[in-house]
């Protein structure tokens, strides 16, 4: 069968996903708008390829008197007395004196994929009583995993995002200054070996689950390769690659096709509220049912006064003080709107505005309106 290349113009922005089989173009029904629709890479991940924590202690050299107490905090001679052992100089912990030095833990994740030789950003964090990591330097540090086997190998001056300066009298600080941070300061000796095929199946995972999306995602995988994909729940799709795609290479590729395929999402509708800033975020699946709504300010101002009384200069009376308060009550006309059943988010917003609502009372509103049981979204305040 000759294979024939055509192009499909709209004068909408959509995409249509397109395979050629044995010389047969298969266009895929479904046609989502590029503002609609996004791809299988963004929302969701093959099971297996993950990154992995690495971690370490080590000691940092060249501090200028802000590093650990070696008299008070041991851990930090012991550990220089090790180094000086394994240069070949024998000494004492009882003989180490200085503040130069400091015990620090070291952290990264190690990606998937990663290779012998490649580096790794690390973070520093002190163990002791260290002042500042300031001017520092890491000496070689073995960074390990969770079964205990050493996967990179970290050293290098620190970068310090921020100061500790302290007088007798007087401090100053910006930041943190016990953190610090070391660009491409590991490189990884070991490779993670990382397996995403379970048999002749292969799992995506979707970030966030959903029983509608993990069904949409499924149904387009399989108008694609009939029967090759099935649902496991709302977050797991389990796939069964076709014929021509079972070796190493071709199992690559297979997993990037179905990672740029795109798809409407789902989601259950939320209307976010953050009461410390006023913060309001809706999603736009938020729908509410026929409710009237009122807004309205009361404002009350008492004012207390003392006037003095006092009588005529031949008068008999006496001199007093006499309390005198003003009150002044002022209250906002509030007009009665009508949102009708199945509006918006939009309509909902346009209508609130309307009656010249702030955001906090934005928060009231809708606090209001779910109680009342009109409101068929989540409401999260944080």
């Amino acid at each position: 069968m000759e294979r024939k290349q055509f192009t499909i113009r709209f004068m909408q922005k959509c995409v249509i996903t397109s395979f050629i089989i044995a010389g047969t173009t298969l266009i895929s029904p479904f046609v989502h708008n590029v503002q609609a629709a996004v791809r299988i890479k963004d929302i969701a991940y093959v099971q297996g390829v993950r990154e992995n924590q690495l971690y370490g202690y080590g000691i940092v050299i060249g501090l200028q008197g802000t590093g650990d107490n070696s008299q008070i905090f041991k851990l930090t001679s012991q550990m220089a007395v090790n180094v000086f052992e394994k240069l070949g100089v024998l000494m004492d912990e009882k003989d180490f004196f200085s503040k130069n030095t400091a015990v620090v833990m070291v952290t990264t994740n190690i990606p998937a994929f990663a290779r012998p030789g490649d580096k790794l950003d690390i973070t520093l964090s002190s163990i002791g009583d260290c002042k500042s990591l300031e001017g520092g330097v890491l000496l070689q540090t073995a960074l390990q995993g969770a079964d205990n086997e050493v996967y990179a190998v970290a050293q290098g001056a620190l970068t310090v995002g921020g100061y500790s300066i302290e007088g007798d009298a007087q401090s100053v600080r910006k930041n943190i200054a016990t953190t610090a941070h070391i660009s491409n300061g590991a490189i990884v000796e070991k490779e993670i070996h990382t397996t995403f095929l379970k048999g002749q199946s292969l799992n995506i995972v979707l970030r966030d689950p959903d029983f509608t999306t993990s069904t949409r995602v499924t149904e387009l995988i399989n108008n694609i390769y009939p029967n090759s994909s099935v649902a496991v729940d709302a977050a797991v799709i389990n796939i069964r690659p076709p014929q021509g795609f079972q070796s190493d290479e071709t199992i690559v590729k297979f997993i990037s096709t179905l990672e740029e395929l795109y798809i409407k999402t789902d989601s259950v509708a939320k209307i976010i509220i953050n009461e410390r800033t006023g913060t309001i975020v809706a999603d736009q699946h938020v729908r509410i049912s026929t409710v009237a709504v009122a807004h309205g300010n009361l404002s009350i101002t008492i004012k207390e006064e003392k006037e003095v009384s006092q009588p005529n200069m031949l008068g008999a009376g006496e001199t007093r003080d006499m309390e005198r308060t003003d009150i002044q009550v002022s209250e906002e006309k509030s007009r009665l709107t009508v949102l009708q059943e199945g509006v918006s988010i939009s309509d909902v917003a346009r209508a609130l505005n309307v009656l010249g609502v702030t955001p906090r009372d934005l928060i009231s509103i809708f606090q209001a309106i779910k109680k009342a049981g009109a409101l068929h979204a989540e409401l999260v305040i944080m």
